[in-house]
């Protein structure tokens, strides 16, 4: 796992950065069984109103189909190979359980052709191993993690992301974020050991305006550059600042706001808010 950058022969190359792609298994192709047709909105709902800003055009991508929930307990299983998915950061392994059986998993950090992962109580706490929280060591580094017992990780997910498991008494455990917050959530909960692979992938320079566009991923136009009538910020003779605190289209500010609802359920879960960068800890209204 590393990254390469390119010669800057052109102004398009110069700075652009891709992973390497090392740790991928050569020879390795898309387990067909396990691949679903990808359906594009382009940020549309059914209606044809563009509901999300900037979406569109990309490459023509299928579906892996992940097994978030690694119900098959005490069953070994090998990994065949790991792989890439262009529907998220991390890479995946493909699984070939003693009954033959096939599955896509979130690839931990260390995990390669040919070792042999389980889950389910009594699971040793090796990498890529599931099991509940209450059988996980304290301070173990973990990944893909429920919110509710049988619903499937949900945290967790992405590439070189982890939490750690910080508590755990009675019914209840607690965990910590990537973010810095700390959470508590039923300790019957499963989790997979170790770190989200391909860490490297958020030091990746893009490099050029055309391979946002690859990703589906259309331009953004600011505010200030519109007319009174598009954008709060627009208009104005001359150029400006906008002349007021950064809010969207819609007049919702963006900056130094909680988008979280303050009634939400599970706000009583959440045992320390995460920080924020500007105006330290996040508190609950």
């Amino acid at each position: 796992m590393g990254i390469r950058v390119y010669k800057p022969n052109n102004a398009g190359r110069r700075n652009m950065s891709v992973s390497d792609f090392s740790e991928l298994t050569k020879g390795a192709v898309p387990e067909k069984s396990l691949l679903r047709p990808k359906r594009r909105t382009n940020g549309r709902n059914n209606q044809g109103i563009i509901t999300v800003r900037h979406r569109g055009g990309g490459h023509k991508r299928k579906l892996r189909v992940l097994d978030y929930r690694r119900v098959k307990d005490g069953m070994k299983a090998v990994v065949d190979s790991i792989q890439y998915d262009p529907n998220r950061t991390a890479r995946i392994a493909l699984l070939v359980y003693e009954d033959g059986t096939k599955r896509y998993m979130v690839a931990p950090e260390g995990l390669k052709a040919g070792d042999t992962v389980v889950s389910g109580t009594k699971s040793a706490p090796v990498t890529g191993n599931c099991l509940p929280l209450n059988e996980i060591p304290l301070g173990t580094e973990i990944h893909n993690i429920e919110l509710q017992p049988g619903c499937g990780g949900k945290m967790c997910r992405a590439a070189g992301t982890k939490a750690t498991l910080v508590a755990c008494e009675d019914d209840w455990a607690q965990i910590t974020l990537p973010s810095g917050e700390i959470r508590r959530v039923p300790s019957a909960c499963r989790a997979v050991i170790g770190i989200v692979g391909n860490g490297d992938h958020m030091n990746i320079v893009i490099g050029k305006a055309g391979r946002s566009r690859w990703m589906g991923r259309r331009p953004y136009v600011r505010g200030t550059a519109m007319n009174p009538i598009d954008h709060p910020h627009g208009g104005g003779e001359g150029r400006t600042k906008g002349g007021r605190h950064p809010v969207t289209p819609t007049g919702k500010p963006t900056k130094g706001t909680s988008t979280r609802k303050h009634k939400k359920p599970t706000n009583k879960a959440i045992i320390r808010r995460r920080r924020s960068r500007r105006y330290g800890v996040l508190k609950l209204g």
